[in-house]
């Protein structure tokens, strides 16, 4: 039994009304025959995937850089939690699941190396020509930087999914007006929900992994005490499967909490339309009010001693060095840069192009470059 195409939008038909469902999409910028076995969703996710992007998240930072350990996560692994809650979120409430892993396949792909230090160093290097902020770099390498296809520049994603990546953490950040207007697709805000599920939970759990958190500090969070002793894991002398059964506990509240939650408001919002959810008010998926107490005292905790701790500031301070060093010398001396970068320099501008390839770069690669740069 074959299942082309148009049987395959005729099934999401089956979705939720709120849905966004592919036969409804606004389109690509440029047109193109589309997958006589795919939807347009389902093709999107698939160019993502095979991005030199999406494989360089591999050795890019999540909290511990890759050199830390083979067990951390990684801006690829964390971006596969992500996919993974998000469609757990999307399938409960009926949603195409299709485009929101097509989303969270490319949410992270604007991050530079060093994870989120890398992107404060570049802002500030680049404040008098632009600024930078991942959301918009993740746009810019999906509209333009990728270059694989003879008739267009980028990807030629679909509008949804460009829309996903434009109201990731914020609805609609003045820079992507007035292409996007409203607060996006729910398939988009499942998808920024499931982000900060997932980098709470695997963050916790690197951090008790590595040593820089001790369990016994998790007594001074009431909801992970609490959640600890329903789970019969004792925080002191805490082993490794009590640490694993701890974290899946964590992660299956905040998972069903989302999905309950998310569908009251859905319900209370009276929303029947994709269109309808864009232009509510308000954002409709999130944790309960409870839960979401629960959800930022982890957070604040987790800045505190994780995040803040001196080990992970002492990467910082390198990673600083390293694309501050980097961007110093490409700036200075453009004929350092590869023949490909300097070609670009004339379109894009010296600094927005030594930009591109700053952030494009992974940590190894930063490292090697700037040691190789140094006198």
């Amino acid at each position: 039994m074959l299942f082309p195409r148009e049987r395959l939008l005729e099934l999401e038909e089956r979705l939720a009304p709120y849905a966004q469902k592919a036969k409804d999409t606004r389109g690509r910028a440029h047109p193109e025959p589309e997958s006589p076995y795919r939807t347009p969703y389902q093709k999107d996710r698939d160019r993502i995937l095979h991005t030199t992007a999406f494989r360089r998240l591999e050795y890019k930072t999540q909290v511990f850089p890759n050199w830390a350990g083979d067990y951390y996560r990684t801006r690829l692994t964390h971006t596969l939690e992500v996919v993974q809650v998000a469609r757990s979120i999307a399938r409960a409430l009926g949603l195409n699941e299709d485009l929101t892993e097509a989303i969270a396949l490319s949410h992270d792909l604007g991050h530079p190396p060093f994870g989120h230090t890398g992107e404060k160093v570049l802002d500030e290097l680049m404040r008098d020509h632009g600024g930078f902020e991942h959301n918009a770099q993740a746009l810019r390498i999906l509209t333009h930087l990728e270059v694989r296809y003879p008739g267009f520049r980028g990807l030629n994603l679909t509008h949804e999914v460009l829309e996903g990546i434009a109201t990731h953490e914020t609805p609609y950040a003045p820079a992507f007006k007035p292409a996007y207007q409203g607060q996006g697709t729910l398939e988009a805000q499942v998808v920024d929900l499931s982000d900060a599920i997932a980098y709470a939970a695997h963050d916790l759990d690197d951090g008790l992994r590595s040593g820089l958190l001790n369990p016994k500090e998790l007594q001074e969070v009431p909801f992970l005490k609490a959640l600890a002793q329903e789970a019969g894991v004792r925080l002191e002398g805490m082993e490794e499967l009590s640490r694993r059964v701890l974290i899946r506990e964590l992660l299956g509240l905040l998972i069903t909490d989302a999905t309950l939650a998310t569908h009251r408001r859905v319900e209370a919002a009276g929303v029947k339309s994709a269109e309808e959810v864009r232009r509510h008010p308000r954002r409709l998926a999130g944790l309960s009010e409870e839960v979401e107490g629960h959800h930022r005292a982890l957070k604040a905790f987790l800045m505190e001693r994780l995040y803040r701790h001196p080990e992970v500031l002492r990467e910082r301070r390198k990673a600083e060095a390293v694309l501050e060093g980097l961007f110093k010398a490409y700036t200075e001396a453009p004929e350092l840069l590869p023949r490909h970068v300097q070609e670009r320099i004339g379109e894009e501008g010296l600094y927005r192009a030594v930009c591109d390839y700053l952030a494009g770069m992974t940590d190894r690669f930063a490292l090697e470059e700037y040691r190789r740069l140094s006198p």
